[in-house]
């Protein structure tokens, strides 16, 4: 347990030395909102009714920005081999990476959220519906990611690959992270389907990604 607590508070403090990092990423974030009422026009209306969709494709971009840290890193510098031959298992090691990934690139955004709802012109009810969601749905997005760049950090421009995979595999995440907002008071079918997809997601995310790591290092 020491030892999976200590890999999540490296990944943390090395995050946090870098700097810059989870700025870029809510800056990002508050930026595809902001664009897209220029686009769309100064219907307050219209864009109410689309501002779960926009903010969950803003979180989905933004937490992309950050994948090629996950893994890139360790590979390049050795520590990555290390982890692999540490008397924790490597999938622990991927679980530990999954929380600090989640906390680094997912928690910011949410914190940013109130922001994002003021230029979409949501009101207080629809911005808690859509938090709570994203709440739900984005370790299922997380785990997307380290799946993705696990199995890319083998190759040279896996940065660029790993948003491609993982693409079509968000889909069903973001389809019922919108449902859950729009859906009626009372109704929870959504929410738990989301639910669901985060726990499955969260528990194969390590054994699919510790697998890839070990045929990568092959």
């Amino acid at each position: 347990m020491n030892a999976f607590l200590a890999i999540i508070g490296r990944d943390l403090r090395l995050a946090t030395r870098a700097g810059g990092d989870a700025l870029t990423l809510v800056l990002f974030f508050v930026m595809v909102g902001a664009v897209v009422p220029f686009a769309i026009g100064p219907d307050r209306v219209l864009l109410a009714q689309l501002a779960p969709g926009i903010i969950w494709i803003a979180a989905f971009l933004s937490m992309l920005l950050g994948l090629d840290r996950l893994f890139r890193a360790d590979e390049d510098d050795g520590s990555l081999l290390l982890l692999r031959h540490a008397a924790i298992p490597l999938e622990a090691v991927v679980a530990a990476k999954l929380i600090a990934h989640w906390l680094l690139s997912a928690l910011p955004l949410l914190v940013a959220s109130p922001l994002l709802a003021v230029l979409l012109s949501m009101e207080a009810g629809a911005w808690g519906k859509t938090v709570l969601a994203l709440l739900i749905g984005t370790p299922a997005l997380t785990a997307f990611g380290v799946i993705g760049a696990a199995v890319t950090v083998s190759l040279k421009r896996g940065g660029l690959l790993a948003p491609v995979l993982i693409l079509p595999l968000s889909i069903p995440v973001l389809i019922f992270g919108v449902a859950m907002v729009s859906a009626p008071e009372g109704s929870s079918a959504a929410s738990l389907f989301l639910a669901a997809v985060s726990l499955v997601c969260v528990a194969f995310c390590p054994f699919a990604a510790a697998l890839a790591l070990r045929v990568g290092s092959e």
